[in-house]
């Protein structure tokens, strides 16, 4: 079975769903899958170099590899003339496309590409068919969904959504879709380092609970939410220590908003601001962290979400994150509503109990290693890329 998956880029600028689809081609490899990934060079839409890498051959690792093309002459827009010529002449070597990210050029142009030469083709919207994201120049989504991505839409053999919350809100443009609901797999990458060393290198009290908030700095996220709720928290004398793991470089104006919004609302003597964490650092504050918040708007899955819980964190979410209803079932955590008051009451809720918090982390782990599993996606994966490839040779 040969696998071409193809996204906009795969950076670290884009955040994690970006980087998903490296995990899940390393996966499907272990479980004898031939996987290629095609993108762009893109590393960011403001001025940022592109990637360091070599163009238009393969770049192996972790058993897949990675075929990167000039990302021209839109920038911004993630489009490639050379990614789509490739596509053309190569594409029928393949068994089937999982073409991730819509309302980007070059995954729309790919998904036409694959219709075209009778490729089957996955489409895994990343949360673009949320109406809260197609709010977001909603005159340019309307006219570019019904004209290129409802055509698209049509001719998939499935649209991958990565939980049963965004496979029911999303928007299809009145086309009648095949949906795929698989969740998305996490690992740490490494082990996680003896207890204490976050709070070391910090300088947090170790007599203070950690409230961890790690995930891109964007405006979905909810400040407008977590930064009241916590200053309510302060004021009637509840302990703790907040740590702002993340950064924005694609919107450096919002990321110092929110560093200067976090002052505002007085935090700044019981918090931390880290920028953004890899490797070691980020294991460190997942371990010592007593609790992971992400009150976002709007979140199709939550992959930082899921990295916490698989540390051991148990988790504060809002109900627009769209694993809450698992995480809710197993007990791994609090889910909030987008209000404040709703974020305060969960977050003296959970700090209320040291026994509770702890077996809540026990519980969010237990999740994560039974449903996030690379191992266990890729064998779902490759179930239905089976069945679409059986069918389209049975035609």
């Amino acid at each position: 079975m040969k696998i071409l998956q193809v996204i906009p880029s795969v950076s670290l600028v884009y955040g994690g769903p970006s980087q998903m689809v490296r995990g899940l081609s390393a996966a499907l490899v272990k479980e004898g899958v031939e996987v290629e990934i095609i993108t762009t060079n893109s590393n960011g839409d403001v001025g940022q170099p592109p990637l360091d890498v070599p163009l238009n051959e393969p770049v192996f690792e972790d058993g897949y590899s990675i075929r990167y093309f000039r990302c021209s002459p839109f920038r911004r827009y993630k489009f490639s003339l050379g990614l789509l010529n490739w596509l053309r002449k190569q594409g029928k070597e393949y068994d089937l496309a999982h073409i991730h990210a819509l309302f980007s050029p070059v995954s729309t142009t790919a998904a036409m590409v694959a219709r075209w030469q009778g490729l089957p083709y996955i489409l895994r919207p990343l949360g673009t068919l949320d109406p809260a994201d197609l709010r977001k120049k909603k005159q340019v989504k309307k006219l570019y969904g019904n004209w290129l991505e409802k055509p698209n839409l049509a001719g998939a053999a499935g649209v991958h959504f990565t939980s049963e919350q965004e496979a029911k809100i999303s928007e299809r443009f009145g086309v009648k879709t095949k949906d795929i609901v698989i969740p998305l797999g996490v690992e740490l990458k490494g082990e996680l380092p003896e207890r204490g060393k976050a709070r070391r290198d910090w300088g947090i009290p170790a007599d203070k609970l950690l409230i961890l908030f790690m995930s891109r700095l964007d405006p979905k996220k909810g400040f407008d939410l977590l930064f009241p709720a916590l200053a309510k928290l302060q004021e009637e004398g509840i302990g703790f220590h907040f740590v702002l793991a993340g950064a924005n470089p694609q919107d450096p104006e919002f990321e110092q908003s929110v560093r200067d919004r976090l002052h505002s609302f007085h935090l700044a003597e019981t918090s931390t601001i880290t920028g953004f964490v890899g490797g070691v650092d980020k294991l460190a504050l997942l371990q010592d962290a007593d609790l992971f918040v992400l009150p976002s708007y709007y979140e199709n899955f939550g992959i930082a979400v899921a990295e916490a819980m698989l540390a051991g964190t148990p988790v504060l979410i809002s109900d627009q994150v769209h694993i809450w209803e698992a995480i809710a079932g197993a007990e791994a955590g609090w889910v909030t509503t987008c209000e404040v008051e709703s974020v305060y009451e969960g977050l003296k809720d959970a700090l209320g109990e040291a026994e509770r918090l702890k077996q809540r982390g026990v519980n969010a782990r237990n999740l994560a290693q039974s449903e996030y599993s690379w191992q266990a996606i890729a064998q779902q994966m490759i179930q239905v890329y089976r069945e679409i490839i059986n069918t389209r040779e049975r035609r």
